[in-house]
């Protein structure tokens, strides 16, 4: 049986799928865009952009009953690898159970946005 998720504390889908679905013990999030719930808008600065893709991650773990602590899997796009090292200090001080994960450049992302993650997490 499966679950889908959807909290107004994450940013809103932008095309047509769901913020998070639940299989068994597991919830797969959609790639997470850096834009603000309330707002609708992305922060410009690299280092915010990297919290509020965290904080909708957060959110959308905690409409599904679970929390970041029970990350098992990251996948992590970047638009500019110079900006690796700042991604992950800021990464760091949120999925500090070092989960596993995969992180790519890539050409360009949705809105503009410089990061996107997606997640896949214990409930």
């Amino acid at each position: 049986m499966r679950e889908t998720i959807q909290t107004e504390h994450a940013a809103p889908a932008i095309g047509p799928y769901s913020q998070g679905i639940v299989v068994g013990n597991l919830l797969f999030t959609s790639g997470q865009l850096p834009v603000d719930p309330e707002s609708g808008q992305i922060p410009a600065r690299f280092e915010d952009q990297v919290e509020q893709v965290i904080q909708n991650i957060q959110a959308i773990a905690q409409a599904a009953g679970s929390s970041l602590d029970r990350t098992v899997k990251t996948l992590c796009f970047l638009t500019d690898m110079d900006t690796f090292a700042t991604f992950n200090e800021v990464y760091a001080r949120h999925f500090t159970g070092k989960p596993a994960r995969s992180c790519v450049a890539v050409k360009a992302l949705p809105k503009g946005a410089r990061v996107e993650v997606e997640a896949i997490i214990e409930r």
